[in-house]
């Protein structure tokens, strides 16, 4: 048999896979790391960093899935706010409020991303707008609640998820708590986006939202439920972050850009259908390991924001690029 008679399936089976760039930034990343701190390759170092990325991998999980539906959720932030703000004065210093306070916290979140996913899917109202008008609202009963100073302390019994440690774990020694409920939420996320029906319903959605309702998708239900995983994602590293990071009003300050720059590194396209969640989970570890970097190289904090708007832009740039090129 000729190559020019080889059956489709052998050349599929000799083309190479394709890797996702991220990974490969990130890899670059953790080697420069590694080169600048050597203590890096140690359980401590390398614990100690997935912990710092928890938060954003958990909202990158959420984001992507109202970025690849066609939208965007800058609420996040400001729920992370609400939640750390919020846990502190319900629990009033009282260890035993964690069990009730923890749910429903995990409630509000999911209250907030219904909201938005109503407001965007039956107002009519640019996922943008609505979720910006959503981000002040959240803001604003933050500083009402908390007078505009935290108030109070989170207890122990909160703070396990975010800054306890499981120990004696074999070959690293120890495992924090939030790394493994990071891995609890991207686990999740991932399974429904790439193995359950969710997942093909989003991705239609956001390639045609037009040719998927005629094709008997739930267009709206869909939007909404993307909307709410975002909102959850948001409650959840709410939690953590007031676990390692104690109570402020500023808290979730710039997590909702963090978690779309995340998603867009990881290949997210910004007006939808096409979006991972593992791809996601890598632009949060890219990202966070950029900040590091910036911090060993003892950069302020203006530089990273710089940075951050700068990956921002290159990375949809080279989204819209591909896109062009490809003609999808």
């Amino acid at each position: 048999m000729t190559d020019g008679t080889r059956p489709r399936g052998a050349e599929r089976r000799l083309r190479a896979p394709r890797i996702n760039p991220v990974w490969i930034l990130l890899a670059v990343l953790i080697a420069a790391i590694i080169y600048m701190n050597t203590g890096f390759v140690e359980p401590t170092g390398y614990m100690n960093f997935l912990k710092r990325a928890a938060p954003l991998a958990i909202l990158a999980a959420g984001q992507v899935y109202v970025i690849t539906s066609g939208g965007f959720d800058l609420s996040v932030g400001s729920l992370i706010t609400l939640v750390v703000v919020g846990s502190s004065m319900l629990t009033n210093n009282d260890p035993a409020a964690t069990l009730w306070v923890i749910p429903l916290m995990l409630g509000l979140g999911l209250v907030v991303g219904f909201v938005n996913g109503l407001v965007v899917c039956f107002l009519r109202v640019p996922s943008l707008i609505a979720t910006l008008g959503m981000m002040i609202t959240l803001n604003g009963l933050a500083f009402l609640w908390s007078g505009g100073a935290p108030r109070g302390y989170l207890p122990d019994t909160y703070r396990f998820f975010g800054r306890e440690l499981i120990r004696d774990v074999p070959l690293v020694g120890f495992i924090p708590v939030s790394v493994i409920v990071m891995a609890v939420v991207i686990g999740a996320y991932g399974w429904l986006m790439h193995r359950a029906n969710l997942g093909r319903q989003v991705h239609a959605i956001g390639d045609n939202p037009v040719a998927a309702h005629l094709a008997g998708v739930p267009v709206a239900r869909v939007r909404i439920t993307a909307f709410v995983l975002s909102g959850l994602s948001g409650a959840v590293a709410g939690i953590l972050l007031g676990g390692f990071a104690g109570v402020s009003t500023d808290v979730g300050a710039g997590y909702e850009l963090q978690a779309i720059t995340a998603a867009v590194l990881g290949g997210a396209q910004l007006l939808g259908g096409r979006g991972s969640v593992p791809a996601a989970f890598g632009g949060a570890l890219a990202l966070t390991a950029i900040f590091t970097l910036l911090n060993f190289l003892g950069l302020p904090q203006p530089v990273r924001q710089v940075v951050q708007g700068l990956i921002l832009i290159a990375a949809v740039a080279l989204a819209m690029h591909r896109r062009r090129q490809t003609g999808t």
